[in-house]
């Protein structure tokens, strides 16, 4: 078993979404976990192992993606999380940043993309840990 790069959470009401995603970090090296809505998504991060990164959505079910990455600032603030977004929005992405979101993806994003979105944020956080 080759050891995996780390641990990425995958927050996106779209299945077909979650699978491309999940799909291309899975043969990036990575693990990978999923929640469809921002309530499973916290209750994940509450009880869930540790993670190395988070790519959340914006236009989530029951919580939206502002308040849940407010979440996750307040749970984990090490972590570093991407936004992967349908719907481009200048001041969303701005609000979005001051939050401490480290990268801003419109989908459909490539596996590259992801990859290196999810590598570089990685490895920026381990500098500061």
């Amino acid at each position: 078993v080759s050891m995996s790069l780390g641990r990425v959470f995958i927050i996106d009401d779209e299945e077909h979404v979650r699978k491309m995603v999940g799909l291309a970090l899975k043969q990036g090296g990575y693990e990978v976990f999923e929640a469809a809505d921002g309530e499973e998504a916290m209750a994940t991060i509450q009880s869930g192992p540790s993670v190395q990164a988070i790519i959340c959505d914006i236009a989530l079910p029951k919580v939206n993606g502002h308040d849940l990455i407010a979440f996750i600032r307040m749970k984990l603030p090490s972590v570093p999380v991407i936004v992967l977004t349908g719907h481009p929005d200048v001041q969303g992405a701005a609000s979005l940043f001051k939050l401490g979101v480290v990268d801003y993806l419109i989908k459909p994003a490539q596996a590259q993309t992801l990859l290196d979105a999810v590598g570089r944020a990685i490895e920026e956080q381990a500098v500061f840990d």
